[in-house]
């Protein structure tokens, strides 16, 4: 049976998103599912990692996990590798997710396949969709057994699902000590920026905007229209680099991935770039006063016209209408 394995990253000392869904995948590959969680409150998490379908957990709780950049994450995982050699590990495509990723590729000398959004096995043959060229192009990419193989999967490419089915899973404590070698680069200071609101990733509707704002005080538009609708405010990569609004609201190919039910575009011309991150939303609504913009060859509905007009007549009618 193929075995499974998938690093279940913790932030704030919860399970990241990401690897939830990592989990939902990997059951519907084997049925030998084992997640791997470092760091402080690991044990705690045991139990939400069985219920979207890890049947085994290892737990190491070490401060070092938080106190330090990955380079103790990457030599525990790499040890437990090279002990147990699973068939597959998958990792979420993060910060962490990446730099632990490309230190097990260099210390296992393995194969790893970056950026998927998709997988199957045939097999022992494993083929992954990856996105190319600003996702213009789809290329399966195959990595055939023999080693573990590392796989980094975008965020939102599979939906996080709790297996019905789900029995308590195994417990394992990791018996490991972080080297003093991996305790070289510091974590300084961690910075969480505050938000109102749902999270732009979790929200079931995302209002983002671009140049079409033409000022960075235009954003308090789409903050009421998102406040009136229950959703978040996303931004194109042309606003974040302007400075006009954080790096957190990113949607797009070096930002954010987004699957929302609704998701409107305003004021944004809708390079590949961008529309990667979106593209996957249940409805699409565009408002670009440009009747040409590439935006509304992905849109649902498309309006024509002023952003600075648009948005605040919609929020007016949709207030009167929720009375």
């Amino acid at each position: 049976m193929t075995k499974v394995w998938v690093y279940a990253e913790l932030t704030g000392g919860q399970v990241a998103r990401v690897s939830l869904e990592l989990l939902t995948k990997a059951r519907q590959l084997t049925a030998d599912v084992t997640a791997v969680v470092l760091g402080t409150g690991a044990s705690a998490q045991a139990a939400t990692l069985g219920q979207y379908g890890a049947k085994r957990v290892l737990v190491h709780e070490d401060a070092a996990y938080e106190q330090f950049l990955s380079e103790p994450a990457a030599d525990t995982i790499a040890a437990l590798i090279e002990q147990e050699k699973p068939d597959l590990l998958l990792i979420g495509t993060t910060y962490n997710g990446r730099d632990i990723a490309s230190r097990l590729n260099a210390q296992l000398n393995c194969g790893v396949i970056t950026d998927g959004a998709q997988l199957s096995l045939d097999g022992v043959q494993l083929k992954v969709q990856v996105p190319w060229y600003s996702a213009t192009t789809i290329v399966d990419v195959t990595l055939s057994g023999g080693v573990t193989r590392l796989v980094l999967i975008r965020p939102k490419s599979f939906a996080a699902e709790v297996d019905p089915n789900a029995a308590a899973p195994q417990v394992e404590q990791i018996q490991a000590q972080v080297s003093q070698q991996a305790r070289r680069a510091v974590v300084v200071e961690n910075v969480v920026q505050a938000s109102e609101g749902p999270k732009l990733e979790e929200a079931s509707v995302v209002v983002s905007g671009g140049r079409g704002l033409k000022q960075a005080e235009n954003f308090k538009l789409l903050h009421d229209l998102a406040s009136t609708l229950g959703g978040a405010v996303g931004a194109s990569r042309a606003v974040v680099d302007a400075g006009w609004v954080p790096y957190s609201y990113q949607v797009g190919q070096t930002g954010k991935t987004v699957k929302p039910s609704i998701y409107m575009a305003c004021g944004i011309s809708g390079a590949i770039q961008h529309t990667v991150g979106m593209k996957g939303a249940k409805y699409i609504i565009a408002i670009n006063t440009d009747p040409d913009a590439p935006i509304f060859k992905f849109a649902d509905l498309g309006i024509v016209g002023d952003v600075l007009k648009v948005v605040p007549a919609l929020n007016e009618e949709i207030k009167r209408r929720k009375g």
